[in-house]
């Protein structure tokens, strides 16, 4: 530990041999004193969040860490902070939440929350314990991931556009043949070139990254989502109605305008305006395609940072 927690409450400094073991589970482990400064923060917390244990050690957990969201996008360290509700009620938490990875893109997690007392059996701290809920892919859909590593986008990692053009073909043939519903959300990040242009291409890649896996981390496992071009993006959704496509649209904007990455001590975010729309009978891949980049673009002309639907 280092020696800005030596003097906390032993409750809330794992020993060895907890530490070792601590560091050696799957799920994400950090503790916190009363005041929720971060005494311990395990391997695993290091992987799912990128940010490494000396980074975090002494610091608020609220100190543009994790920076927990609901899936509305709203801050809970504002006021629903499960961790702050356990040292208030001495009572375990637990939910699903989304929190800030240290590149600025979203991951959903399942967190518990358990508070420590001391041996006099006052409560000295909290443990968060989390765990990355990213839906995994079946083996299947492994083997076909690694099919098409040649038709990624180099720069997101995302599916690139001529595989979303196959992907989509493929889909809007299952529509025709067998019914199965189809939506496709289109997504433009908003004052792109004014990003650019204030800070530099550089910066732009890294709002490309950070909108990309966002998008990647909160989709279903059988819903594909591809870089189209540009700051545009598409997510391909399979076995979708209206509602569910309205809500999984609102989500992953909502969890965009929430991520945010550092330039130089400055906290840099986007958002993104979206098209939504429902295959139709008769549709091809172009008039589908060209249904949702009109959407976006009134989107666009309503005030941005916002999807419309059809």
């Amino acid at each position: 530990m280092s020696g800005r927690c030596r003097s906390l409450p032993a409750a809330t400094t794992p020993q060895d041999p907890l530490r070792h073991l601590l560091d050696e589970v799957h799920e994400g482990i950090y503790f916190t004193d009363r005041q929720r400064r971060i005494t311990f923060w395990n391997k695993a917390a290091e992987r799912i969040s990128g940010y490494a244990r000396a980074e975090v050690l002494g610091l608020n957990c609220s100190a543009n860490i994790l920076i927990h969201v609901d899936a509305r996008g709203r801050k809970l360290c504002l006021g629903a902070c499960p961790l702050a509700h356990a040292l208030r009620e001495g009572k375990p938490r637990q939910g699903d939440v989304f929190l800030h990875h240290r590149d600025g893109h979203r991951i959903p997690v399942r967190v518990r929350v358990f508070p420590l007392r001391d041996p006099a059996g006052n409560i000295a701290g909290a443990a968060e314990l989390f765990l990355d809920i990213s839906e995994k892919p079946s083996l299947e859909a492994r083997l076909w991931q690694m099919e098409k590593m040649a038709m990624n986008d180099r720069l997101t990692g995302l599916a690139n556009r001529r595989y979303c053009e196959t992907y989509l073909q493929a889909r809007l043939e299952e529509f025709r043949r067998f019914a199965w519903p189809l939506g496709l959300i289109f997504f433009d990040i908003d004052d792109f070139k004014k990003l650019n242009d204030r800070h530099s291409h550089l910066v732009g890649d890294m709002a490309l990254r950070t909108v990309a896996r966002t998008l990647q981390h909160n989709i279903r496992s059988i819903d594909q989502a591809g870089r189209w071009g540009g700051e545009e993006f598409i997510v391909i959704l399979r076995n979708i109605d209206l509602r569910h496509m309205k809500r999984i649209a609102e989500k992953l904007r909502r969890l965009v305008e929430r991520s945010v990455f550092w330039v130089k001590g400055e906290a840099v975010s986007v958002t993104l305006s979206g098209g939504a729309s429902l295959a139709r009978p008769g549709d091809s891949r172009t008039t589908l395609v060209e249904r949702a980049d009109l959407l976006m673009y009134r989107s666009k002309k309503r005030g941005k940072n916002r999807v419309s639907f059809s």
